[in-house]
């Protein structure tokens, strides 16, 4: 009623109650898609793991401890189980945790999770969309892979899963749990989850709002972080071959959930795939808008009124043309300006090339010509001088020649 809808009953069958058959016809027709990040350090068992839960041998080349900075591998592959079509794309980290400095660890993985956002961003966009048949490669799920060490998180791993949590689905898993006792393994997993909670960390809960899988999911979310173990490695008991480790003192047997989690993390992965492909989806949702936000889009305009895309594209568009023609003026003026300038340097340059030029011998010539005058004014100079002392001479004689006269001479005989 608040919508304005009537609610009506059918007085016979009509047939839309087939929706559902159609999309599942569709659904399958096409396929799904699946991506799983791992992260965590060399050597922790991703790709043991990745291979026991979907019960294949990826091939994936070996790691090294030797890298400058983390990186990330990236393997797609298509698996079909009944008529089911899923195009699964596992990435992992190479490197993670090697370095000296840890600090900036997890930003190569949040570059590439904000990466496949842009992606597909980018792709929704487009004039011509193709987003039925566009490969989405957003990270579905984040397995991370929390070292066995029995006492508590490490610093790279708290940075790392709060800088992933307002982005992608977490899900804890204690890799090679076989090499930790049970007690000391359910200790563990409570001073993970205390860590957690108390530095604010939010990894993602199996739901409990579906009837159909509430209950099972409400166990489970006790059993978080899951305690794994990975082999692609047969092993006979008795008349049957099955996945396990064998060390001198027993066997792990991978499937056996008295032994590990990685059962409980396969059923959970598979009952809850399309909740994490919704919240996915929530999480691009919020990339978008933060993204959206900063090119200027907004759904609300100055007056508190709703504008479209399209009034905010035309905006942008009129803004930019604005600054396009004041730059473009900017140019032409300044263009002007050093036209006149070469111009006047030009008629500077005509004007001094117009005058007379002076020939050689002629510069010669002037130039002996100011040289003897020069030559001339140092003669007169030197002739007064000598003029004076001549005259200063003829004055001392004649003083002396004076006292000469005045003074008796005396004889002695």
């Amino acid at each position: 009623q608040n919508d304005g809808c009537r609610t009506l009953s059918l007085s016979a069958h009509v047939g839309f109650d087939s929706l559902p058959d159609q999309l599942v016809r569709k659904s399958i027709k096409h396929g799904f898609c699946f991506n799983v990040l791992c992260i965590g350090e060399t050597g922790i068992g991703k790709s043991a793991l990745m291979s026991s839960l979907f019960n294949t041998n990826f091939e994936d080349a070996p790691s090294t401890h030797f890298l400058s900075s983390v990186q990330l591998r990236a393997q797609t592959c298509e698996l079909q189980e009944s008529n089911v079509l899923l195009k699964l794309t596992i990435v992992k980290t190479v490197g993670f945790g090697d370095q000296m400095n840890k600090a900036d660890s997890y930003q190569p993985i949040v570059d590439y999770i904000d990466a496949q956002f842009e992606a597909y961003l980018k792709e929704e966009l487009k004039v011509i969309r193709s987003l039925f048949s566009y490969h989405d490669t957003r990270i579905h799920v984040c397995l991370y892979f929390i070292s066995p060490t029995g006492r508590c998180l490490k610093t790279i791993d708290l940075l790392t899963m709060r800088s992933l949590d307002s982005k992608v689905n977490i899900i804890p898993v204690i890799g090679k749990a076989d090499s930790i006792s049970k007690a000391e393994l359910e200790e563990f997993k409570k001073k993970i989850m205390s860590e957690l909670i108390s530095n604010g960390i939010q990894i993602y809960q199996f739901p409990t709002d579906d009837e159909t899988v509430s209950e099972i999911n409400t166990i489970i979310n006790g059993h978080l972080p899951f305690a794994v173990v990975g082999s692609m490695e047969k092993v006979k008991i008795g008349n049957k071959m099955v996945r396990a480790r064998q060390y001198p003192w027993g066997i792990v047997k991978v499937e056996n959930e008295s032994h590990c989690d990685t059962v409980k993390l396969r059923r959970m992965l598979c009952t809850n795939m399309e909740d994490l492909r919704e919240k996915t989806c929530a999480y691009y949702e919020l990339y978008r808008r933060c993204r959206l936000e900063k090119l200027g889009c907004r759904d609300i305009g100055p007056e508190n009124k709703p504008i479209s895309l399209q009034e905010v594209i035309e905006a942008k568009r009129l803004k930019f043309f604005l600054e396009m023609e004041r730059k473009e003026e900017e140019i032409k003026q300044r263009f002007v300006q050093r036209v006149n300038e070469k111009a006047a340097m030009l008629e500077e340059a005509e004007q001094q090339a117009s005058m007379p030029v002076l020939t050689k011998s002629e510069h010669l010539a002037l130039i002996h010509q100011e040289e003897e005058l020069k030559l001339g004014e140092k003669k007169k100079l030197l002739e007064d001088e000598i003029a004076q002392f001549m005259e200063m001479k003829a004055i001392t004689e004649l003083i002396q020649s004076k006292v000469s006269v005045s003074t008796p001479v005396v004889s002695l005989k």
